[in-house]
Formats: structure tokens, sequence, C-alpha cells
């Protein structure tokens, strides 16, 4: 019987009543409609990476997004559009972008999953986010029962988040980037480099351009050292990255906090996550800028160290990130739930901040 644990980068979940393999857009649209029209639930399930579900059977049909396929679309003076299937294994989009010459995505190299999946979260990493790249994307929209064309301002994308995690139900069928041509191989220099790690790490100046393979080279580094690029031969790759977003506060409550918290200033169109008790979120004309807060530094700090486990459970804090919850090889998506709980609590307890568990609880809630 296929598992979510067998489908999915944590390695836990149950089964489901029925699963379908949907190789191209037409056979994804036509067994979500099926399962609609039926009144079953339905899940569609990308590289599964950004997912943690139940250990108890889905009733209802998960659908294997499977289509993949990359297309230039176009060339203007300044950008090229990229056409990827939703199907289509992140790494690899981004991989082929590099040996073409093309920038914009170089820095986002190592995340697992699938193209589809990336707009939802609105992934990003060391500088780069897939808000400034996306065009536009194709979507089935459950609500509406068709398929339509989503622009980048339809997304509406914040740091990790986007419509699609808001609420609008459906399927990312493909996407339309918009990249830099910068030349014709991996030689051809990045976007700037605006992360401080990742321009440590290279050895430029912030604001430096590097050839693409390097930058890329270098990423994929720097995230295995935290146990972030995955390896079956290491536990600490076994979870979904980040389990909890670094919270967004008003400049208000931030003063609250220790004056070693690392603390990065965020445009005023970005609204606060967590507010302090008795503020609500201000009108965009009034609004401050707000702060964003380093939850692996708040979890450290509230004395959830690395390689921590609760006693008898199969689930740990990575021993290189505190950030990631792994599978240590036994774990159940309760066993991951009590440590997650565990990890929010007492940062709550400890700086009056709730952290927001990063990627999508399929029968489960935190």
């Amino acid at each position: 019987m296929t598992t979510f644990a067998e489908l999915t980068t944590l390695r836990v979940g149950g089964g489901a009543r029925r699963w379908v393999e949907a190789r191209t857009s037409q056979e994804i649209v036509d067994a979500a409609t099926a399962a609609q029209a039926a009144a079953e639930p339905w899940f569609a399930l990308g590289g599964g990476s950004n997912v943690v579900v139940s250990d108890e059977e889905f009733q209802g049909t998960v659908i294997r997004v499977l289509n993949d396929g990359i297309q230039i679309d176009g060339e203007g003076t300044q950008h090229t559009l990229v056409h990827v299937q939703a199907g289509h294994r992140w790494d690899d989009f981004v991989s082929w972008a590099v040996l073409n010459g093309l920038a914009g995505v170089e820095a986002m190299s190592g995340i697992p999953g699938t193209v589809g999946g990336a707009p939802v979260q609105n992934i990003g990493a060391y500088g780069q986010e897939l808000a400034e790249v996306v065009h536009s994307l194709t979507f089935w929209d459950a609500e509406l029962g068709d398929v339509v064309t989503l622009t980048r301002a339809d997304l509406d994308f914040a740091f990790r988040h986007s419509v699609l995690k808001a609420g609008r139900r459906g399927i990312v069928l493909d996407i339309t980037f918009a990249l830099w041509r910068v030349g014709e191989s991996s030689q051809a220099l990045s976007k700037p480099i605006m992360f401080e790690q990742l321009s440590s790490a290279l050895g430029v100046a912030m604001g430096a351009s590097e050839p693409l393979g390097a930058v890329r080279a270098r990423v994929l580094e720097l995230r295995a050292a935290k146990g972030m690029v995955l390896d079956t031969n290491d536990p600490d790759t076994a979870s979904v990255g980040s389990f909890f977003v670094n919270p967004i506060v008003s400049e208000r409550f931030a003063r609250s906090l220790p004056p070693d918290a690392p603390q990065f200033p965020v445009g005023e169109d970005e609204p606060p996550r967590y507010l302090a008790p008795g503020e609500e979120v201000p009108p965009l004309s009034t609004r401050q800028r707000g702060v964003k807060l380093s939850a692996a530094w708040l979890i450290e700090n509230a004395g959830v160290r690395k390689g921590f486990a609760l006693p008898g459970s199969g689930a740990g804090i990575s021993s290189k990130h505190a950030l990631a919850i792994t599978n240590r090889g036994t774990a159940t998506a309760n066993d991951v739930l009590q440590l997650a709980t565990y990890v929010q609590s007492l940062v709550q307890s400890a700086f009056g901040v709730l952290l927001l568990p990063e990627p999508t609880l399929v029968g489960l809630s935190l």
C-alpha cells in the first residue's frame, strides 16, 4: 500500500483511499474535477517536501502531480520567459537555468520539491525569492471549477506567503518565469548578491555578481552544511526544511525583545504576522516598518538546542539547524506534531511569540 511516508521528505504519513498519477495538466484537472464532483476530499501532492500528513488514512483522492518539462516562451530585451510544468523538480529547473545563462533563481539552488509547490509559500533563500521571477501561472481553481491564469499581482506574494497559502484552493499546473538573460552558460554573472552569509562564503562584497555556477555551487555547500540538501545517508535531511516561519512583528513588539535578538526590517507593505496584546494591524498609510525575527534564534534561546528530542520520540531537532524537525528513522506524524507543539510553547513562554508552521498540514493542526 502506498503511503505519504514513502512520498514525502519527512517520511511520515498514512495511506489514502485512492491515488492518481497525473502526468499531464489535463489528467490533473480531470482527477480533481472527478473528486470534486463526487464530493470527496482531494489533495495534490508534488515533491512532498513541504507537507506533514497525519498517520491516519486520507479519506479521499491524492493526485500526484507528475507533469514535467521546460520550454522557452520568448526573449525580451531584459527577460527570457520560461514555461515550466508544475511537476518538474525545482532544483532541476534551477540547474537548467544556470547552465543556460539565465539569472534570478541561482540562490534558490537545492530547495527540494517541485515547481508547482514553489509559489504557495513564495519560496526563497539567500536573498532571492520566487515572487521576483514569477510572470504568471496556470491554475485550476477549485471554486470556479475552471482553469485560469494568475499574474504575479494576483498571487499577492509576501514573505513565505501567497494567496494560494491564504486559502485560494486549486492546483498549479505550470508557471511562466521571467529570468534575466546574462549569458549563454554557467559562467554568466548572477544577480547581485544581497545576502551577507552568501557574499561572505563567496568572498565578495554585498551587491557583487559572481558566475552563476559558482553561486549555485556555494549555495549547495551552505545548504548541505545545514542538512538542507536531501541525502538518504543523513537523517538530518529527513525533514521539511525550516519547520517554522521567521515571524514578522511590529516595531513596537520588537522593542520588547532582548537586544541581542536578530532583527531585520521589512517593507511597509508587509503586515506584522504577530501582534503584542492589544495591537491591531494599522492601515497602510500609517503602518510602521515591520521587523522580521529569526525563528532559529528564538528556538535556541528558549532552550531548545540542536539535536534535542522528546523522550521516546522518533522526531528530533536537526543537529545542524534549530529550525528543522527531522525524522530519526521511526518518527510518526504525531511525534512531529508533539515536538513542534513543545517548541511553540517554549518560544511563546519565553518571548511571547507564537511561531507559525511553514509546511502544509494535512489532517493535523498546530
